[in-house]
């Protein structure tokens, strides 16, 4: 199974972009999916997150600025970014609790996606 994100790219502050994530390989079903950020010598911290009946959280700086979405028949989740700030900049993942073989779900990441925003 793999995550393959697009959609990450050079925006001026202000502006939008919408990443993409999508799953393939040998899959089941999928549970929660979402996006987390991650800076440079930082820890990776969410930004949301969607479950497979469609709720969602969001955290406290994407609320009211970001809308995350998914495709269950695409196995495809989707973060639309608007009203975009520098500090928005950052490598943002994919990630998808997938179910295979097992009941038990395993945590699968994307190799991330570049945003950056210029003042």
């Amino acid at each position: 199974v793999q995550l393959v994100e697009s959609g990450g790219g050079l925006v001026q502050a202000g502006g939008s972009l919408r990443l993409s994530c999508a799953a393939s390989g040998s899959i089941f079903s999928i549970n929660d999916m979402g996006w987390y950020r991650q800076a440079p010598g930082k820890q990776r911290e969410p930004v949301a997150a969607i479950t497979r009946g469609g709720s969602t959280n969001y955290s406290d700086s994407a609320k009211g600025r970001f809308t995350i979405s998914r495709d269950n028949a695409k196995n495809a989740v989707y973060l639309q970014m608007n009203s975009l700030k520098p500090e928005d900049t950052d490598v943002y993942y994919c990630y998808a609790n997938v179910i295979r073989s097992s009941p038990v779900p395993i945590k699968i990441w994307g190799l991330g996606t570049q945003v950056t925003v210029s003042s």
